[in-house]
């Protein structure tokens, strides 16, 4: 039988934690790990909605992208945090995050949405962004990405391609009126990546939560900036994690839920 520790160790090899931010907080963070698993719930974030999908579902082991928590003081029913613990653990969940180790990771969150967004594909990788660090074993942790449109278009003709491919209402963007051709990818609020970013050569910059700085700077740099929402650039990976999971532990039922979706609205 697949226990949770069995889906730690694994997920640990697609996206190792040795891979995130130092200040990030990954991996097996609520459970009992020999707690056999025959349902995995995938999602972005855990929610109450999320948490009440896996329960009626019933579902073991709910695997995020966003932690659960980074660092705690206690564990009580007086906040939402420690609401989502004590009820996860009471109805005999688990749960394993996947943050910036998944979003450096190869075919992780930046693979994924450079693909989305057509300048990458499965014969043809986008670049990690200039300036990336190394692993123990050598292996690249960068979080983002760079590369190529097969044909460069106008920047309304990319957003109307864009708002598609990432199944959003809308964007905050600064059109510099060029063509967009070279561009780099930094899933969620990837505004620190800019100067790599700029750094590449890109003509066009996707991420999200920008500051109105950035996009003072982006005006100034000449650069077009796309702000395509934290949720848009970062859900596409569920689809990557419940792939991987079903190949290799088919006999586990493994589902994206249904309930979180994006909350953000357009007026």
């Amino acid at each position: 039988m697949t226990t949770v520790n069995n889906i730690h160790d694994y997920l640990n090899t697609v996206a190792p934690a040795e891979m995130a931010l130092e200040t990030d907080n990954v991996g097996f963070l609520v459970g009992t790990g020999n707690t056999p698993v025959t349902k995995i719930i995938v999602s972005l974030e855990i929610t109450d909605d999320v948490i009440t999908e896996a329960v009626n579902e019933n579902a073991e082991l709910i695997v995020s992208h966003h932690p659960l928590f980074k660092s705690l003081t206690d564990v009580t029913d007086d906040n939402l945090t420690g609401k989502k613990i004590v009820r996860i653990i009471s109805s005999g969940l688990s749960a394993i995050c996947m943050h910036t180790n998944l979003d450096a990771a190869p075919g992780g969150v930046n693979d994924k949405l450079a693909m989305t967004v057509g300048i990458a594909d499965d014969e043809n990788k986008a670049e990690p962004l200039p300036g990336s660090t190394y692993t123990n074993t050598g292996e690249i942790i960068s979080y983002g990405r760079v590369g190529y449109l097969k044909n460069a278009c106008t920047m309304p003709d990319y957003l109307e391609f864009l708002k598609k491919a990432l199944d959003a209402e809308g964007f905050r963007y600064y059109d510099t009126g060029r063509n967009v051709h070279k561009v780099a990818v930094s899933s969620g609020g990837g505004g620190g990546e800019w100067d790599k970013a700029v750094k590449s050569g890109c003509d066009t910059f996707i991420t999200a939560d920008i500051k109105y700085s950035l996009f003072l700077e982006a005006k100034e740099q000449n650069i077009n900036l796309i702000d395509g929402g934290h949720f848009c650039t970062e859900n596409p990976v569920t689809s990557v994690l419940v792939e991987k999971l079903n190949t290799r532990f088919p006999e586990i039922n493994t589902f994206i839920s249904k309930t979180h979706k994006q909350i953000v609205e357009f007026y």
